[in-house]
């Protein structure tokens, strides 16, 4: 028997409503469509773009997150303890829990001794005499708790509320609810000049969120500053390939009813493009004074304090650029290659040495990152955070180390809408736990989001069959410390 295909017609699919617009009507809605491609930034409407919509007035535009990676010790920094000294060398008077190393051994006091500053009168110990000046532009959170006490887990919470990996981190989800100020540098920015904490780069994921939100590496003193910057093309012959992609991914766009992938992938395309020209002149301090770069300590003789320098300038440079979130890794300031450039806070043994050097690193960039932002009125608009993954014990481990302390720790913020000034919270007369004002970091995730007008409970992704959040199922905000 002959086949007859008149007999047997092919069955159809279904067309889209999409595909109804591009055929009928003379193309209409192409022509639409190409109209609305024609803005180089543009990668289409997404599902997103309805959460865009702030949930009230935002305080903040921008957040600039500066990691202390390792567990910078509260009880030598913004949280005096006295009576550690008073009881120097004697055993903890009542029974502590398992710690990391579990190699308990007496109270030791802070090496450091505290001074009150500014007319809050904050007390600050003196690994940081250049952010001690600053006291009455921060408030210092001293009731902070953590679930976890090994560096990675730590470190993925911190940053997305989830001990481990595959979830969005704050950055990502920042830009998610709030999308980017700049069409020539990506919303997520974490600038390296050292290690990456312990946990990698997928601590700076998007997770299940679009690509485009997943943070960008960018190391400003290297001779590419951000992996593949360089074209390897003439402008010309690259942008007509550039186009050429577009025009495909944006029908294969159409035939996927516009899935987020795709439409990340468009918009990538084109901010890496545009990327080629702002990154170098992104990275290009030459209009920079010499009275800037020294008040950062760029001219500093001690290369970790010179990097840190970088990245708090590079910070600044960044959010005058219009980018949403910015994150500062650590830089080992002990500067002894001993290869902990990943936690370098992690003083298990020379806790002097180690956090004397980290200490003197970043103290001095930091404090010029707050005054440079106030001097030239981007503090009202930025958000800084100061903090670390936990704290350290009280009694020392070894003859001259701390061991991880999650029970109870400090962090501090200053910019729009904090309450400049203030010291809320308290952990007990040893430092060991928090005991009024206790705070975990859903609570800080979900200020942050409400100091740049998101309500956390509000923002949203529905995923494998149920919605997440960044503070998930919990998280309050501070309220103490906004003004």
């Amino acid at each position: 028997m002959t086949f007859d295909p008149r007999l047997h017609p092919r069955p159809r699919r279904p067309v889209s409503r999409r595909e109804m617009l591009r055929t009928t009507s003379t193309g209409f809605g192409m022509l639409a469509l190409a109209g609305l491609m024609a803005d180089p930034a543009y990668a289409g409407p997404s599902e997103e773009a309805d959460q865009r919509a702030l949930h009230f007035e935002p305080k903040v535009k921008n957040v600039i997150f500066c990691y202390m990676s390792g567990g910078l010790s509260h009880i030598d920094s913004f949280d005096p303890k006295p009576r550690l000294a008073k009881e120097a060398g004697q055993p903890m008077p009542f029974e502590t829990a398992r710690t990391m190393f579990d190699q308990d051994g007496n109270i030791m006091p802070s090496p450091w001794d505290f001074h009150r500053y500014g007319e809050c009168g904050a007390p600050v110990s003196d690994l940081f005499p250049h952010i001690a000046t600053c006291v009455d532009d921060i408030a210092i959170v001293r009731g902070m708790t953590a679930k976890f006490m090994e560096h990675a887990q730590a470190n993925f919470y911190f940053h997305s509320g989830q001990p481990f990996t595959g979830f969005p981190s704050m950055g990502a989800w920042v830009t998610y609810g709030l999308g980017s100020e700049s069409k020539d540098l990506p919303g997520f920015v974490v600038i390296g000049t050292g290690g990456i904490p312990l946990g990698g780069i997928n601590m700076f994921s998007s997770g299940f969120l679009p690509a485009e939100h997943q943070g960008s590496m960018l190391y400003p003193g290297a001779e590419e500053p951000l992996a593949n910057i360089k074209p390897t093309e003439a402008d010309s012959k690259q942008r007509r390939r550039l186009d050429f992609i577009r025009s495909l991914d944006s029908l294969y766009l159409e035939r996927t009813a516009r899935d987020p992938d795709v439409e990340a992938a468009i918009k990538n395309y084109e901010t890496a493009y545009r990327m080629q020209s702002a990154v170098p002149e992104l990275v290009d301090l030459s209009g920079e004074t010499e009275a800037t770069r020294k008040l950062y300590g760029l001219d500093s003789t001690f290369p970790p304090k010179r990097d840190y320098a970088l990245q708090c300038l590079t910070a600044r440079r960044l959010i005058e650029r219009g980018v949403r979130f910015v994150e500062l890794t650590m830089v080992d300031g002990r500067n002894r290659g001993t290869g902990n450039s990943s936690n370098p806070w992690d003083q298990h043994t020379d806790l002097i040495l180690g956090h004397g050097r980290n200490a003197f690193a970043v103290d001095q960039p930091v404090a010029a990152l707050l005054q440079d932002l106030k001097a030239r009125g981007l503090l009202d608009e930025t958000l800084v955070i100061f903090a670390g993954e936990f704290g350290r014990t009280p009694f020392v481990q070894g003859t001259n180390g701390r061991d991880h302390n999650p029970f109870g720790f400090s962090l501090w913020l200053a910019g729009g809408g904090i309450k400049a000034g203030t010291t809320y919270g308290a952990t007990d007369e040893y430092g060991y736990h928090a005991i009024e004002g206790i705070r975990t970091v859903h609570d800080l995730h979900a200020t942050v989001l409400h100091l740049l007008g998101i309500d956390h409970t509000k923002l949203s992704y529905r995923f494998g069959g149920r919605d997440f959040r960044l503070t998930d199922v919990h998280g309050h905000v501070i309220d103490e410390v906004l003004s």
